[in-house]
Parts: C-alpha cells; structure tokens; sequence
C-alpha cells in the first residue's frame, strides 16, 4: 500500500465522502488518482463498494493508533533573546494561552493521555504541567551542550505510535489525530533556504541537492510501524559520535538521499515555528511575553516605542553572557543579558564602578545604559569593526601598545581583584563535588608555591582589565576599542599580559613573543618569570570557572582543558627558571 491510497483511506476514516469527487476534494488528490487508489483498495480487501473501511482496514488502523506524545522541550532558544532569559520558548503566550499548553490540549482533545515532555533549560518553569495536565517529565542534562537529537534519546523509549513535537509551534488548527496510517514528518508548502528536505513527485522527503531550496521543515512527526525500529536504531549508532552533538533529530530520520518519514504538507499559514521576538510579535503584537524586563530597558533608555525595535540577532553565545544585536533607526545597538551562574562570580555594582571609571575616557566601546543591580547592559554596535587576530604580529603589536598605554593611565576603583581569592571562591561554588581533574589537588599546591615568588616582587598597581583577551581588543579602522570590563579591578597590569595568552591558547614561542611586544624587548628577567607565575595562576583559575559553569550545564570544551594544563605547565617552567 502506497502513501496516496493511505492518505484516500485516511480521508475516508476522518469524513464521510460518498462519491469519489467527495474524496477527490477531502483528499486532495486529483479525482483519476482517488479512482485508481479506490479500485486497489477494494481488490486488496480495505474498502467495499460503499465507500466503507472494512475490518480488514480497522485492524489496520488499531495496528497504527496513536499511543502517545514526545514533547521537545529541552532547548534554551538562544534566538529568542531577550524573553529566553526570562522564560523557556515553550512557555510563551499567543493569544493568552502558552504554546506547550496548547499543544498538550490539541493531543488530549484527539486521544492522546500519554504525553512526555523533555526538559532541560529552565525546567522548573514546566513542573507545573505535571499536575495540570497529568504529563510526565523527562530532564535532558545535556541541552546546552547538544542538539535536541539527545532530547529524542532521553525518550526514545516511548517513540512506538507517538507523535514527536517542538514546543515552541503554535498550530491553527489541531494537527494530531485519534487515527493514523503511516509515519510522516511535517513540511510547509512554503519555501526555505535552510531546509534540507523537499517533496518529490513519489510524495516522499528526499535530501536536497546543491543549490536547491527545499521546502519549510515543521518538526511535528508521527512515528509507528517500521520506522519506529529504524528510529531508535539510528539513533543508538549515532549517540556515541561527538560529530553528531548538535545534530537534531530529524537527521536520525535520513536514510540514503531520503527522510524514511513521509511528507505531511501543510499551508503557510497554518503552523507557526517561533524561534524569534519578531516572529513571536508578527503573531500575536500582545502576548505577555513581548513585555520583558530587557525590552522595557531598551525603550527606557532609548526612548522609542516596541515596533520600533527590528533584525534582533542573537550573536554566538558568549563564555559569560548573551548578547543580541538590534536595529533602531538607522543604528544597531547591542545588549548584554548575563549568562548562567554569573551572579556568583561577577559583582555588578563594581563592574558599574569601573565603567564609571573609565568613562569619557574613550577607551571602550560607547555605552548607552549600564545596570548595578541586573548586569543588563545597552552598547552601540561599532560597523565594520572586528576582533584582534591572536597570531598576527601587528595586531598583537597594536593591541599590547594600547594595554600598556592604557595601563599608564593610572585609573582607580575602589576594588581588587584578587586572584587566589577567586581560586578559592570557584572552587567553593563546586559546594563540596570534587574536580573533574584527578591530581587537582597536587596541581592547586604547585600554584599556591608559586605565590611566594610573585608576593615578593615589586608590582604596580591600576586598573586592570583581567578580561583583556584578544576577541575584547576591536579594530575599528585606525582605532582600537577594549571591550568587556566585567572582571576588571586593581591588580598588577602584567596580569592582563597573561589573560591574552592563555585566552588565546599560545604556546611557549607566542607566549615569549607576546611579552617582547608588551615590553618592546625590554622585559626585565624577574618581570618574565612573575608572569609564568600569572599563566599558571590564572590558568588554574579559568579551570576552576569552567568547572563550575559545566555544573551550570555550560561546556568549553578544549578551552577548559587548555587552562588546566596552562596550570601544571607553567609552574614547571618557573621551577626551570629559578
């Protein structure tokens, strides 16, 4: 049985059509095809004369009955900035009805009492369906770091005759039914450059080829019969290849050049994805959501109206923060929404100091609005602006030309940073879990060693940037601006020597380079060594942030390594040196 005389006995099964022009107009499908599929279907015993399923076809149905729901909810919607700060995409109102509530409703109303939902960010927010809506929830450890194919993974268990559904859908009409024939995935007739699939004329979903656009890919599915076992096999083989972390799921549905799931086509104006503020707004200019603290500080500040607002981006996501871009007029601006955890490691009062400090000064990039209290902060966007090349001398020249000048200011705040304090402070926030890291303890003894050495040395103190890496150093034609200020406090300035080249992940070579260009191949002996000192302690102390934001479910991968071993390294080369 082919998917055009499923979809004839689908039609018969969910209206009542006497005539084969009836069918022809529930279908779709043209009246020759509905002849040709009626007559197979009477010979293979589904249909009678009457137009009536027969047993043989009911079994078939009972065979293919929905059984249950995935929910897809894991997800933190980094496009949806601002309002996924506040709130996760599933949760967001149209029409003053949250977007999972109304897809949990629409598969009540058709059956469907068995329904899952994979949460991750903000998975508190979701526990309340649990009594609502009698749902059951599935925790996804791995959503910050993974595509939503893991999501799939954590429910693969209940995947047999169940519908698989994105949270942040708003459907106009229901799209679930109490019965189905086959497995299909959802498609909008409507055209998409990022779509990987397009409909053929086997009304099948083949793999798009070079230079194609393919057709708008829903994420709403229904899975059963053989497929589900193809499913959850290709699923368990691909689980294991780090190359398949940010894969989403459909891309376990590829078979070959093909998606092993039918096509469900539905008009444009029929299935909305939200994946933006803008799209959120398009559909409902109401919703409760449009309303957020983020917003409401940028209509504040500069004074415009919410329509006023248009193109925001979320840019890529940032080690401490999230950031989105925006478009007001003829300016683009940009906005800082404080990530994960930061609330313990960065003091925002003494961030507002040091932008205080600095201000008028033009040294950084101009900022418009700047909270103590939340850390939200509003900067205009520099054109054509881009970030120091780590292995380009005369970047690197230009940049610690500019560090140093900077540091012969002589700027004050009323705070240090200190940074065997802040050692010990990310390692307490581990509250009691031992490092990842087996010879942590070892290591952390071998830097405090190294202490000693740099207590004993002369040093000045001034405003140090602690943060100044190479992708806070922006060339803007012939000037350059030093971004990011959040960790900055008195300190030794060398300090910032040893930020850029552990941030930039030098070796021994670079790193000696990087002092040359600071120090004009001026560097005292004592000076050089106080700052492999500061590679290891600030190395030790990355490693430790890094630990604690992989508790918060943010991973850095060979970053965080890469400062470990900055750690047990350069502790080596100081014990060579003296």
């Amino acid at each position: 049985m082919n998917v055009q005389e499923m979809d004839i006995m689908n039609t018969l099964n969910r209206s009542s059509c006497s005539t084969q022009r009836e069918i022809s107009k529930a279908s779709g499908y043209s009246l020759g095809k509905v002849n040709s599929s009626v007559q197979i279907l009477r010979k293979d015993g589904y249909l009678d004369q009457e137009f009536c399923l027969t047993e043989k076809a009911q079994r078939l149905f009972d065979e293919r009955r929905p059984k249950q729901a995935v929910i897809l909810a894991a997800g933190a919607g980094m496009r949806m900035v601002p309002i996924n700060t506040e709130q996760p995409k599933g949760l967001l109102e149209v029409g003053g009805e949250a977007l999972i509530e109304r897809i949990i409703r629409q598969l009540q109303e058709a059956g469907i009492a068995d329904i899952r939902i994979v949460v991750g960010f903000m998975k508190e927010r979701y526990e309340y369906l649990i009594d609502e809506y009698d749902v059951e929830l599935i925790y996804n450890k791995d959503y910050a770091s993974k595509g939503n194919l893991y999501s799939l993974a954590r429910a693969a268990d209940y995947l047999d005759n169940a519908y698989i559904v994105p949270s942040d859908i708003w459907c106009r009409e229901n799209p679930f039914h109490r019965d189905e024939l086959y497995s299909w995935y959802m498609v909008s007739t409507e055209e998409d450059e990022d779509s990987t699939v397009k409909v053929n004329r086997k009304r099948e979903l083949r793999l798009v080829r070079e230079e194609e656009t393919g057709c708008r890919m829903i994420g709403i599915a229904y899975v059963c019969g053989d497929e589900v076992g193809v499913l959850k096999n290709r699923i368990r083989e691909m689980l294991p290849s780090k190359g398949f972390w940010h894969s989403f799921w459909e891309d376990a549905a590829v078979s070959g050049n093909k998606m092993i799931l039918y096509p469900n086509e539905v008009g444009r104006e029929d299935v909305f994805e939200i994946n933006t503020l803008e799209q959120l707004r398009d559909l409902d200019g109401n919703s409760n959501q449009l309303n957020s603290s983020a917003i409401g500080t940028i209509l504040e500040t500069l004074q415009c109206e919410a329509g006023d607002i248009h193109e925001i981006e979320a840019l890529k996501k940032g080690m401490t923060n999230r950031s989105f871009r925006f478009r007001l007029g003829g300016r683009r601006y940009i906005m800082r929404i404080p990530g994960e955890g930061t609330d313990r490691m960065i003091n925002r009062w003494q961030e507002y100091q040091v932008y205080q400090a600095i201000a008028g000064k033009d040294i950084c990039d101009p900022v418009c609005y700047i909270s103590p209290e939340n850390g939200y902060k509003i900067t205009e966007f520099l054109e054509d602006a881009r970030v120091c090349d780590a292995y380009d001398p005369q970047d690197v020249q230009r940049c610690m030309d500019y560090l140093r000048g900077m540091h012969e200011k002589k700027m004050e705040v009323g705070h240090e940073f200190d940074i065997f304090r802040e050692i010990e402070q990310y390692e307490s926030y581990w509250e009691g879990e031992p490092s990842i890291y087996i010879d942590y303890k070892k290591t952390k003894e071998k830097v405090y060693e190294l202490k000693r050495y740099i207590d004993s040395q002369e040093k000045e103190r001034t405003l140090t940037h602690i943060d100044a890496v190479p992708d806070n150093f922006l060339f803007v034609n012939d000037r350059i601006y030093l971004i990011d200020w959040e960790y900055a406090g008195m300190q030794d300035p060398h300090v910032d020597i040893a930020m850029y080249a552990i941030y930039a992940m030098y070796d021994r070579e670079h790193v000696e380079q990087l002092i040359d260009a600071y120090f004009h191949n001026a560097c005292p002996e004592n000076v050089r060594i106080k700052i492999y000192c500061y590679i290891a302690a600030c190395g030790l102390l990355w490693s430790n942030w890094c630990e604690y934001k992989r508790m918060c479910g943010v991973e850095f991968g060979e970053y965080s390594l890469r400062q470990y071993r900055y750690a047990k390294e350069y502790y080596r080369i100081v014990a060579d040196c003296l």
